[in-house]
């Protein structure tokens, strides 16, 4: 019996989940890196600290409802045809990676923010510190914060290059479960 398109894609809610978190890492990028064009103390600089902290903040949900959803409810649909198993454990390392990057980076800006001393801002809200204040460990945090950042470049690009290289040279279903409109 061959199998129907849906059951070869992902649910519509996982697709919509992929993507919308792809805007909001997107938009987390963006903020800090718009912010250095203008002035420190700037009212615009610290508008894009907010939305970064806020963008960041909102991914740290996502993901977590990701993983519930992923853990209970979605069904991961097969790669045809099945690429070898170093394949499968890369792209398994990877995305461990990527969840490790979306769930450590809201973290660590969370716990900057509350060693800082500052207003952790949350749609509105005041989110409570998680951490006494401490200049010096704030410093450090935002070391590996930005390091994380870094990284989290090469993470994302090679995500982005694997499910071209399965879509263009495997020519796999890899980068197809995941479109719109496919399940």
């Amino acid at each position: 019996m061959a199998q129907s398109t849906s059951d070869l894609s992902y649910p519509k809610s996982a697709v919509l989940l992929h993507w919308l978190m792809l805007a909001l890492i997107i938009g987390v990028y963006a903020t800090i890196e718009l912010r250095e064009n203008f002035p420190k103390g700037s009212e615009i600089r610290e508008a894009f600290k907010t939305w970064h902290f806020m963008l960041g903040l909102s991914i740290l949900a996502l993901v977590c409802l990701r993983i519930v959803l992923r853990l209970g409810i979605w069904k991961v649909p097969p790669i045809t045809p099945s690429p070898p198993n170093w394949q499968n454990r890369l792209g398994g390392l990877v995305h461990v990676a990527l969840y490790g990057l979306m769930i450590g980076m809201p973290i660590g800006g969370w716990l900057i923010l509350s060693a800082a001393g500052k207003t952790i801002p949350f749609w509105g809200l005041s989110l409570p510190p998680v951490i006494e204040p401490n200049k010096f460990l704030a410093g450090q945090i935002k070391e590996i914060h930005e390091l994380g950042g870094t990284l989290g470049y090469g993470l994302i690009g090679l995500h982005a290059l694997a499910a071209l290289f399965h879509h263009y040279i495997r020519k796999d279903n890899t980068l197809i479960r995941m479109l719109p409109g496919r399940g």
